[in-house]
């Protein structure tokens, strides 16, 4: 397929997906207004433009709930602070393979230190206030030379979005602007187009041009080549210049889109939001706040009534001013014009009614306990226990998060990792063996934590039972409850044996055991003969001993 069909073809699919978009533009344009105004991009030329934004925004209640879910979303699925990540396999007693289990805590470590020298941390911050706000997130994982990865986390309004069959996301066109130098030296001088080489000639090099990326899966190619224009996924970049040229075709091996929704319906594409949830109460506390500052100045400064002939007069009728008048009768003429008897102490009691609506809205009760001071130090126990329903009722979204982002996340650093030999040699256990990836982040371990409760129940009792029936322990299985409870609370591995090693310890314990048993009877054996044979050594009475003990009756 030539350069220009290539071009074509792109072109006509992304006025598809706009179209397909249309729909929801109106609705994220409003919650850009009342909630986050710098984020979204609804024309192309929005980007780097400075000006005042924020004229709708009377009370930042939803704003600051999006930043603490935004920031709680971080601290408790993906904190670069702790293990929020661990790698395992499909079966519980391969992983106790000692040399598996080395291997498993290395590579994840390993993985977590490169988290660390990129950017994804910032990214992924970016997505969650982007998934809060609209719905929809998504972030451009590319290959990187010097960090092995490097995140591109994209707005809405500057991308579309498609789905397969089965409703995962495996197409994204993007609409953005580069200035000529990043053309030049993204994509090299001689591959620009003829506008662009004479701008760059000019030294015209912060002039912006249009571009398009196109990133879907590549339905002609040849299986059995590994080259970039082979890859199952093809990544396409042109200008939308009338002579635009196409900068660059190229591959992935796995789509490098890290695509989130917050909840999706039935086949929709694009996701909805707490911020749609919340925009009525939004738009409410806005009026509210306006109603009751233009309230607070007509009590503070009303309009006044004035005697006609003071008209002309030098009176001055603002606060401290003075009024000529010259007689009582005049003076009781300048008055107010009108009374507002404003009730503050309801007006502000429905206010925070508001708030508190669009507080929940965004979970913001859950996540400040993982912010405030002392959370970083608050168990995933905890969490569950204080806000078990709600944490169930967050329990989706964490688990469609899990699938749509941190699961390919973790794929793509994962295989790209192999490719730099950043990857410890795999044991020979492990060969042919699929590796899983379970989360233990505050959250995961909080939405495990609740089923602890009920374990914790049955085993109080148990023990209460245990009190008059001490037969029911047999019924209660240690090593399954702790690896299991020890599972659910996102324990690291190593501090829990594995059962071979466990029985192990048992064996010896039981042979020691033994061993000082046959040595207290061969101790009672040796005393008891040694006593024996002091009986034995005693001489017999004698005669005259038995005359001698009746002497002096």
């Amino acid at each position: 397929m030539s350069e220009a069909d290539i071009k074509r073809q792109c072109l006509a699919r992304w006025e598809a997906l706009k179209s397909e978009r249309s729909t929801w533009y109106p609705h994220w344009q409003e919650i850009s207004e009342v909630l986050t105004p710098r984020t979204g991009r609804f024309l192309v030329s929005d980007t780097n433009k400075g000006d005042k934004r924020h004229r709708a925004i009377l009370d930042n209640t939803g704003t600051r709930a999006l930043r603490t879910l935004a920031g709680g979303m971080m601290a408790g699925m993906t904190s670069p602070a702790r293990p929020w990540f661990r790698l395992t396999t499909a079966n519980p007693e391969l992983d106790e393979e000692q040399a598996v289990k080395d291997w498993l805590g290395k590579t994840t470590s390993a993985m977590l230190m490169l988290f660390n020298r990129t950017n994804i941390y910032r990214a992924l911050h970016t997505a969650y206030e982007e998934l809060g706000a609209y719905g929809t997130a998504a972030i451009i994982v590319y290959d990187d030379a010097s960090n092995v990865i490097h995140c591109q986390p994209l707005t809405i309004g500057e991308y579309c979005i498609a789905t397969d069959g089965r409703g995962n996301v495996n197409t994204l066109y993007r609409e953005f602007r580069m200035t000529v130098s990043q053309l030049v030296q993204e994509f090299g001088y001689e591959n620009c187009s003829d506008s662009v080489k004479k701008k760059f000639d000019q030294r015209q090099f912060d002039d912006w041009e249009t571009v398009i990326n196109a990133i879907e899966p590549r339905n002609m190619r040849d299986p059995e080549k590994e080259d970039a224009v082979n890859m199952p996924w093809r990544s396409v970049y042109f200008e939308v210049s009338p002579d635009g040229k196409l900068l660059r075709e190229s591959g992935f091996r796995r789509f490098p889109v890290l695509c989130g929704r917050w909840v999706v319906s039935g086949g929709d594409i694009y996701g909805t939001s707490p911020g749609m949830e919340a925009l009525g109460d939004l738009h409410q506390l806005q009026d509210e706040q306006l109603c009751k500052s233009q309230a607070i100045n007509y009590q503070a400064n009303p309009p006044v009534l004035v005697p006609a002939d003071l008209k002309d007069d030098e009176s001055s009728i603002v606060p401290g001013g003075t009024v000529f008048v010259d007689s009582a009768s005049q003076a009781q003429m300048v008055r107010s014009a009108f009374d507002v008897p404003l009730r503050i102490d309801a007006l502000l009691s429905d206010i925070q009614d508001v708030r508190a609506r669009i507080n929940e809205a965004f979970y913001k009760d859950i996540f400040m306990m993982l912010t405030e001071t002392g959370g970083d130090r608050m168990t995933a126990t905890e969490v569950a226990e204080r806000h078990e329903e709600k944490m169930l009722m967050l329990g989706p979204v964490l688990d469609r998060l899990n699938t749509e982002m941190l699961d390919p996340l973790i794929s793509l650093v994962y295989d790209r990792m192999q490719q730099e030999d950043m990857i410890p040699p795999v044991p020979e256990e492990l060969t042919d063996t699929t590796i899983n990836v379970d989360f233990i982040s505050i959250l995961a371990q909080s939405q495990k934590a609740v089923t602890t409760n009920a374990v914790d129940r049955f085993v109080n009792a148990m023990n209460v039972v245990a009190g008059m029936k001490p037969e029911v322990l047999d019924k209660f299985d240690c090593d399954y409850w702790a690896d299991t409870y020890g599972d659910s609370l996102g324990i690291d591995a190593k501090l829990v044996r594995p059962t071979k090693d466990a029985e192990e310890i048992r064996m010896q314990r039981a042979q020691m055991q033994a061993q000082q048993a046959q040595l207290d009877q061969a101790q009672q054996a040796a005393s008891a003969l040694k006593d024996v044979s002091a009986a034995q050594n005693i001489d017999p009475m004698q005669p005259q001993d038995i005359n001698n003990m009746f002497a002096g009756y």
